[in-house]
């Protein structure tokens, strides 16, 4: 099922326990999952039926962000849970920091 993300949408998991807000988007309908269910856009539309996808589970982390493999998405995760997002079936990866510039 394809979301129209916008950044500040909230995205919970339906199958566990993770939440992510939407940090940067294309402002296109995107086909988003989290442990591979479609999120829902509210904690109370979770039914508590089901489990994680197998190869979407392996936990996200709380303050990391999450970007899709063309960078065109980002999620940033405020609540930890099993499920990992994924665009089209294929996971986000966790990004990386900056490196600061050094000072001399």
């Amino acid at each position: 099922m394809a979301i129209n993300l916008k950044p500040g949408t909230r995205l919970f998991s339906a199958v566990c326990t993770t939440e992510m807000i939407v940090v940067k988007a294309s402002g296109a309908d995107a086909d988003v999952t989290i442990g591979g269910v479609a999120p829902v856009t509210a904690a109370a539309d979770r039914d508590g039926s089901g489990s994680v996808v197998d190869g979407h589970g392996g936990g996200a982390s709380m303050g990391k962000r999450y970007v899709d493999v063309e960078g065109a998405f980002e999620l940033l995760c405020t609540k930890p849970g099993d499920g990992v997002p994924a665009l089209d079936g294929v996971l986000f990866e966790l990004k990386d920091a900056k490196p600061l510039p050094a000072s001399d």
